[in-house]
């Protein structure tokens, strides 16, 4: 157990972490996220729709498109078009739920609260618990307590009852794997987590291999890979901004930062976030320095993120270079203790993902 975002959290059970990714990419894991912040977004007047309209002008991301039922990945921005966090909105029908990172969610309250608070009202749930079952097998184990989850596919929402508890089902997660993310009454969570440990092709996961799922995914952690210094255009995110929010579209701008995200948008950036492949077995961490020679003198990058992937049997990273050095294939070369290694520019995710389409 370690200090993360406030809580205690698990790096790993008895398993251990090259056992529970792989588990998770094979069969079915269950991870602990009630550390996220979960908010109900509901318009004063009562129609969802203006609730869509004033969560716009935070994000760059079509709200008010966005169908009864569904969820989107969404950014809030500043006004130098950084990321203050990046988030999930879902549709609820009468209000919206957000699930907002736990490092940044009362920062993220209380930005909600000053920009839209005369507009809606924002409910933090602490009465609430998030876990996430990922894996292959996800959907069959889940459909042993609710049998219409197999007609749900990838970000769909829906309410359903679990082992008798009240929940909030997304077809949605963070591993690159299909599965879902189950918002339960915190004071059941622990009989809704038994019942699916019960079942043998699920096993518990911790922060360990929740990094490198994610990182294998090519998904980004906010405070490593992502921040308020980084804009979506820089991170390779734009494809969370719909053609109605950019140049042109129908509600265009209108967010913090959106001159410079949408003059990004049009003419690029100057740097990009983009996947790596050390050469060899040994990983390239967070931090390493990344040039364009082998003596390290013409520094183009950092890596943000990197450690051993297990799925592809080897090391993986993500970081950021100059986006003239960001071509994939392009051969660059790590700082790692006073060596630089090779490392070669390469597309992510680094493993196919499974989404239910």
């Amino acid at each position: 157990m370690v200090p993360f975002a406030g809580y205690e959290m698990p790096v790993q059970y008895a398993a251990g972490v090259m056992k529970e990714h792989q588990h998770t990419r094979a069969a079915a894991g269950l991870f602990d996220v009630s550390h996220m912040g979960q908010v109900t977004v509901r318009a004063r007047s009562g129609d969802n729709a203006d609730a869509a309209r004033a969560l716009e002008t935070l994000v760059p991301v079509d709200v008010a498109g966005l169908a009864e039922g569904r969820q989107r990945y969404a950014l809030f921005t500043n006004d130098d078009g950084g990321i203050l966090d990046d988030l999930m909105i879902a549709n609820r029908g009468d209000h919206f739920y957000v699930v907002v990172n736990a490092a940044c969610k009362e920062a993220d309250v209380a930005h909600m609260q000053a920009k839209i608070g005369d507009r809606c009202e924002i409910v933090l749930h602490d009465d609430r618990a998030l876990v996430a079952l990922q894996g292959p097998h996800a959907e069959a184990v889940l459909a042993e307590l609710w049998a219409d989850v197999s007609s749900m596919r990838f970000m769909d929402v829906r309410a359903c009852d679990l082992h008798d508890a009240d929940c909030i089902v997304s077809r949605s997660g963070y591993t690159g794997e299909d599965g879902f993310e189950i918002s339960v009454p915190a004071a059941l969570a622990e009989g809704v987590c038994r019942r699916l440990l019960d079942h043998p092709d699920v096993l518990p996961i911790g922060l360990g291999a929740r990094d490198s799922l994610r990182l294998e995914a090519g998904l980004c952690l906010y405070g490593n890979d992502i921040d308020t210094k980084t804009t979506p255009v820089e991170a390779a995110l734009e494809w969370a901004i719909q053609k109605v929010r950019r140049k042109g579209g129908a509600r265009e701008g209108g967010f913090p930062g959106a001159g410079v995200i949408l003059e990004q948008l049009e003419n690029g950036a100057s740097r990009r976030r983009v996947g790596l492949r050390p050469e060899g077995r040994a990983p390239v961490r967070a931090g390493a320095v990344l040039a364009t020679d082998p003596e390290g003198e013409d520094i183009v990058g950092t890596v943000t993120s990197g450690g051993f992937g297990p799925s592809v049997d080897g090391p993986v990273a993500m970081g950021f270079v100059s986006t003239s050095a960001a071509d994939i294939g392009t051969q660059l070369y790590a700082g790692v203790r006073g060596k630089f290694l090779p490392v070669a520019v390469a597309a992510t995710p680094f493993v196919k993902n499974t989404f239910k389409r």
